[in-house]
């Protein structure tokens, strides 16, 4: 195994996060440029790169805070942030579902009643005459 000082491989990490995360800024713009990601979601995902772009650059921001907080290992203070960031999207998104979830059933109502109205019989009533 080779054995390189841990300040070049921390450094190295570090880069890579800053480059990831302009890499995946671009690819957001890209998405909502082609208009296959409405900008509410992208403006989420940028405002949480641009708030982790910090910790990337200066790491020991997180080293503080879990100094504060008590925690010995820092990356448990990033590993909670980010289960609960991901817990409220989550929520968010299932609100979001469930809306249109209602908005499609209240549109395939009122078009069934149109569709009625269009034919001139009631829905489920069928055209042939009675027969006693």
């Amino acid at each position: 195994m080779i054995d390189l000082p841990r300040g070049s491989l921390s450094g190295q990490a570090h880069i890579l996060v800053i480059v990831a995360t302009v890499i995946i800024a671009l690819f957001i713009f890209r998405l909502v440029r082609a208009r296959q990601l409405r900008s509410k979601y992208a403006l989420l995902w940028l405002v949480i790169g641009v708030l982790l772009l910090p910790l990337a650059v200066v790491p020991s921001v997180l080293n503080t805070v879990s100094e504060w907080l008590g925690v010995l290992y820092s990356p448990t203070i990033f590993l909670l942030l980010a289960v609960g960031f991901l817990f409220l999207v989550v929520v968010h998104y299932s609100w979001e579902l469930s809306r249109l979830e209602n908005r499609t059933r209240t549109l395939a109502e009122e078009l069934a009643l149109l569709r009625t109205r269009l034919d001139g019989t009631p829905s489920g009533v069928s055209a042939a005459p009675d027969v006693d």
